[in-house]
């Protein structure tokens, strides 16, 4: 005797293979999505952001003002404390305003800060400043000012330690944002979820509507009795069609749960 509720409740399920198989069925407008997607996303990386160039330089931080005494590691450790202190200073007011009048720059004091990034190195009593800019030769001049400025203002503020450069000026040949390759994977990896995301919904609801006999045997193991044909008229004739109604699908589950095989 076949469960007719147990064999409904299939009909609420996701079967996974079917999934696969419209992947499969609809591949080429996945794989034409995502090269939409991506395509776009270059595109636009490539020719309507702007590229910026990063110069940086680096400098070491000191707990004294001078030489004449070893080094232990509690100086270290104390320098290494510091680091924090003095890159809060380096992107003061009092520093990079200094730098904009001393170069003349076009830009406000948010506007340099936003593209001042002050990092520690592994660690240690080391950190490196660095400048973006979507003018290279700018970037580099900027850093070096501020690596100028700096150490002055520190020492005056803190009144303790010191801050020295510990390397040249580097300045990458290639921008260094927006990174092409990323945004366009990242395109190309949300075309892709969304044509997903799109299949799996159609299968859902898909998986919740009988269409022909077929899924009735799929879904409830039962035979088909029979098919209402589709009667049309058209003129003076008549046209006959096969097809399944969806009422004529109720009224054969209907006869089946009463008078089960």
């Amino acid at each position: 005797m076949i469960n007719y509720d147990e064999q409904y409740d299939l009909t609420d399920t996701i079967d996974l293979l079917e999934i696969v198989q419209q992947v499969k069925k609809y591949f080429w407008v996945l794989l034409l999505a995502m090269l939409l997607t991506g395509g776009a996303g270059f595109f636009c990386s490539k020719f309507f952001m702007d590229q910026q160039y990063e110069s940086s330089i680096t400098m070491i931080v000191n707990t004294r003002k001078d030489n004449s005494a070893d080094v232990t590691n509690d100086n270290i450790t104390c320098a290494q404390n510091l680091v924090s202190t003095y890159a809060v200073i380096l992107k003061s007011n009092t520093v990079l305003n200094q730098v904009i009048r001393t170069l003349n720059l076009d830009m406000s004091y948010d506007e340099l800060q936003k593209s001042v990034s002050v990092t520690v190195v592994d660690n240690t009593q080391i950190m490196r400043v660095a400048v973006r800019n979507s003018n290279r030769k700018l970037s580099g001049d900027i850093v070096n000012e501020i690596a100028s400025v700096a150490p002055g203002v520190i020492v005056e503020t803190v009144q303790a330690g010191s801050c020295k450069v510990t390397s040249d000026v580097i300045t990458s040949n290639a921008p260094v944002s927006p990174d092409v390759k990323k945004v366009t994977l990242m395109g190309a990896a949300s075309g892709m979820l969304v044509v997903m995301i799109a299949i799996t919904i159609c299968t859902l609801f898909k998986a919740k509507r009988l269409v022909d006999d077929k899924d009735i045997q799929k879904y409830f193991d039962l035979p088909v009795l029979g098919v209402i044909p589709e009667v049309e008229r058209k003129g003076n004739e008549k046209i006959e069609r096969k097809k399944e109604y969806k009422n004529s699908q109720r009224t054969h589950f209907g006869y089946a749960k009463r008078y089960p095989i």
